[in-house]
């Protein structure tokens, strides 16, 4: 039986009510692992204590389900400048004064990854998972999710690859003056669970990329599936491409939350 997911669709929202959110699902996963890492260490002592030579029998300690919960939350962001623990203010080009009046929001993360932007027609993907239930490794993880956004390209007709050492989707990534990024990512993970994720520009507005060094890469463009097509796309539409992607990639049955 495919592990579920819960899908939820928080439409327009605050970043930093994304965030809380992402927070609370994240830590509310932290406390059951632990409950059950309690659990698992008194039945063994127990099991321990009892047991005989002549008595002992199987260990079923590791019998129990995680009793976590995994989610994709799917959102969009009012515009907004997000930067990664390991990231540098620097890669912002312009004044505090001038990002204000633009109406560019500004939140320090404790993401990986450097500055990068959010804002309208740009579909945000935040995955909640328990890793222990697929692997344990971040950069399969993060190989999967930039797979999810490549077979959605695909889907338009597009070929998304991987820059390497840059962690995100790209076009062109090895044609030099071309390399355009179309999806940034960066996550956190604690105990194996995970939170943030992906941006990928549908109709975004790219001139907010002009006063940041995206990613803190410079030299390199930013595109949108708008741009590449030359049309505008439904965001409805590539929503249910990206969660029938993930369904596929990460093995996977999407449910929608139950509010």
């Amino acid at each position: 039986m495919k592990q579920q997911v819960i899908f939820h669709d928080l439409c327009t929202i605050g970043y930093k009510e994304a965030w809380d959110y992402q927070e609370r699902l994240m830590q509310e996963n932290l406390a059951v692992k632990a409950e059950m890492r309690g659990r698992r260490l008194a039945v063994s002592s127990q099991q321990s204590a009892v047991r005989s030579p002549q008595s002992a029998g199987p260990d079923h300690s590791d019998d129990y389900e995680p009793g976590t919960k995994d989610y994709l939350l799917f959102c969009e962001h009012p515009p907004v400048y997000t930067l990664g623990k390991s990231g540098s203010a620097s890669n912002i080009l312009i004044s505090e004064k001038e990002r204000i009046e633009k109406g560019i929001a500004f939140f320090p993360t404790n993401r990986g990854g450097d500055i990068t932007f959010h804002g309208p027609e740009q579909l945000v993907g935040y995955p909640i998972l328990d890793l222990e239930r697929y692997y344990t490794d971040i950069g399969k993880y993060l190989r999967n999710l930039e797979e999810v956004i490549i077979l959605t390209m695909a889907d338009y007709g597009l070929t998304g690859e991987r820059s390497p050492g840059e962690t995100g989707v790209w076009m062109q990534p090895g044609v030099k003056g071309n390399e355009r990024k179309i999806c940034a990512m960066g996550v956190r993970c604690s105990r194996w669970v995970t939170m943030h994720g992906f941006a990928f520009n549908v109709n975004t507005g790219l001139e907010y990329f002009d006063y940041i060094i995206p990613c803190g890469i410079a030299g390199k463009k930013v595109t949108s599936l708008q741009k590449e097509l030359g049309c505008t796309i439904p965001m409805d539409e590539v929503k249910e491409k990206v969660k029938k992607n993930f369904e596929k990639v990460f093995d996977c049955e999407l449910v929608s939350a139950v509010l």
